[in-house]
């Protein structure tokens, strides 16, 4: 059994695409998801599932909630591993004691021309940013709201990508390493027996 990470894109934002939390735990588990944990509104997800292929659980997931929400919100997942690299990899770790100016946008394919001098171009002398397997990391200490390297970065990088704030990802990453260790107590468990 896989631990995943699903990280959903575009829900429950100025209320539209509205999907309560506890209605995704009942899509998952419909979908043969278990041990399903949520972390805020925003679509987080923890869950363990029999399926291997990331792609195809990504597109079920997607597929359920139109059929069920009438909306198909990106569906993002990664594995723990993939979630502690990220962490780990964090190039401005002095950034982390202020977890809102620290973002983690995690994209969906790897870019093929992406505009670094249009990305530099317009952040702020404040504002750092790295794209790194996967990751584009951006330190904005002033905030995202106003940010134009925020409101532009997925466009000049030119491929899909969804952001959460660094403690959003360690609370996830938190989750996912505790769901994984329970699913190794029961396995060692199951084996004594």
């Amino acid at each position: 059994m896989k631990t995943y990470i699903a990280l959903l894109r575009g829900i429950n934002v100025g209320g539209r695409n509205v999907l309560p939390m506890k209605e995704l735990v009942a899509m998952l588990e419909s979908i043969g998801a278990q041990n399903v944990k949520t972390y805020v509104q925003s679509g987080n997800a923890v869950f363990q599932s029999e399926e291997t292929s990331a792609p195809t659980l990504s597109n079920t997931i997607s597929m359920t909630i139109k059929k069920r929400r009438g909306f198909e919100p990106g569906v993002l997942l990664l594995e723990l591993e993939q979630l502690q690299k990220a962490v780990e990899s964090n190039p401005f770790p002095e950034a982390e004691s202020e977890p809102k100016t620290l973002h983690l946008h995690f994209l969906a394919s790897v870019p093929e021309n992406p505009d670094f001098d249009a990305l530099e171009s317009i952040k702020t002398d404040r504002e750092r940013f790295l794209l790194e397997d996967g990751v584009f990391y951006l330190h904005a200490p002033d905030g995202i709201g106003r940010s134009k390297l925020a409101a532009n970065a997925e466009r000049l990088l030119g491929v899909s990508m969804t952001g959460r704030n660094w403690r959003t990802v360690c609370k996830v990453l938190a989750m996912a390493k505790a769901t994984e260790a329970s699913q190794r107590a029961r396995a060692a468990r199951g084996s004594r027996s």
